[in-house]
C-alpha cells in the first residue's frame, strides 16, 4: 500500500491543551483526527517535517528512542510547559532517512537530542491520541529553497511504500503581525491562488507554481518568512504525480484568516 503524504495546518501554540481555545479551533482538530480514518491501517512510523525545526547547512534527522517534549512556544498558560507526547522515536526510521538523503546527494547530519516540538507534538496528539505510532522528525533548510525542499521530498518518497506517513506541519497562512487582526484579505487572495495550484494544476506544473510561489498575489504579506509555507514543498515532493485534496479549509481562523491543508495521494477511505 502507498500512503498519502500531507500538509497540514496546525494551529497556533499549544491549542489542544487549552480549553478556552479548543472550540475555536474545532474544524482544524476534526481534520487532523480525520487522518487516521483515511487511511487502512495504522503507519509503522510518522516522519514529521516541522517548519519550528530550521537547520543551517543542510537537514538534520532526529535519532532518539524517547525523545523529549521541546516547548518552544511563549506567553503561554502553565500548565502548555508540562504537557506530555510520549510517543517513541523511530532511530530505524532516522537510519533509513539518512540513507535516502545520502543517495539523493543531501547534505545532512544526525541529530541525538532533539525533542518533539509543538509543530510535531500538536497535531500528533491529534490524530493519534495515545501517542502508540512512532515518530521521527527532520528539519528543514534555512535557506527555505522551494526547489531543495521539493527535492528533499522525492528522496523520502520510497517511504510512502514502507508504512511510513510523511507529514509537512506549519500553516498556510503565518504572519503573526496580523494573524490576530489585518491580515483576512491577504490570507484569502493567497489561499485562493495555493488552492488553484494545489487543485487544479497537473503535478509538473504545480511543482514549477510552488517554486515561484513568490509571485502569489499576498505572497509576502502571507508568508514574511516562509517557514511554516516551505514544509508543503517536501510533501508535494514526495507526492510526486498525485493529485491533491484539500482536507481542512476555513476563512475564521484566528481572527478572520484562511487558512487550508492538503492531502496528496488517494486515501483509503473518504
Amino acid at each position: 500500500m502507498t500512503l498519502p503524504t500531507y500538509f497540514i495546518s496546525h494551529g497556533g501554540g499549544p491549542w489542544p491543551y487549552m480549553p478556552e481555545m479548543q472550540s475555536a479551533n474545532a474544524l482544524l482538530a476534526q481534520s487532523l483526527a480525520d487522518i487516521s480514518r483515511q487511511l487502512d491501517a495504522r503507519p509503522k512510523a510518522i516522519l514529521m517535517v516541522s517548519a519550528h525545526w530550521v537547520s543551517r547547512n543542510g537537514f538534520k534527522v532526529m535519532t532518539c528512542a524517547q525523545p523529549p517534549m521541546l516547548y518552544d512556544y511563549h506567553g503561554f498558560p502553565e500548565q502548555t510547559y508540562k504537557v506530555s507526547y510520549p510517543a517513541p522515536g523511530a532511530p530505524w526510521l532516522a537510519q533509513r532517512v539518512s540513507q535516502l538523503l545520502s543517495d539523493a546527494g543531501l547534505r545532512h547530519e544526525a541529530d541525538e537530542t532533539r525533542g518533539f516540538d509543538h509543530g510535531a507534538f500538536v497535531p500528533a496528539s491529534i490524530m493519534y491520541p495515545d501517542a502508540d505510532v512512532p515518530i521521527s522528525q527532520l528539519s528543514i533548510n534555512a535557506g527555505y529553497e522551494p526547489d531543495l525542499h521539493l527535492r528533499l521530498g522525492q528522496a523520502l518518497a520510497p517511504l510512502r511504500e514502507e508504512g511510513v506517513l510523511i507529514v509537512g506541519s506549519g500553516l498556510s497562512y503565518h504572519n503573526l503581525r496580523e494573524i490576530y487582526g489585518g491580515g483576512s484579505e491577504a490570507s484569502a487572495q493567497f489561499d485562493t491562488w495555493l488552492q488553484h495550484v494545489m487543485l487544479d494544476l497537473p503535478p509538473q506544473e504545480r511543482d514549477r507554481a510552488l517554486i515561484h510561489w513568490q509571485t502569489a498575489p499576498c505572497a509576502r504579506q502571507a508568508h514574511p518568512q516562509e517557514d511554516h509555507l516551505i514544509p508543503l514543498m517536501v510533501a508535494a515532493g514526495a507526492a510526486g504525480d498525485e493529485p491533491a485534496t484539500c482536507i481542512y479549509h476555513e476563512k475564521t481562523a484566528f481572527a478572520g484568516i484562511t487558512v487550508s491543508s492538503f492531502r496528496f495521494g488517494a486515501a483509503s477511505h473518504d
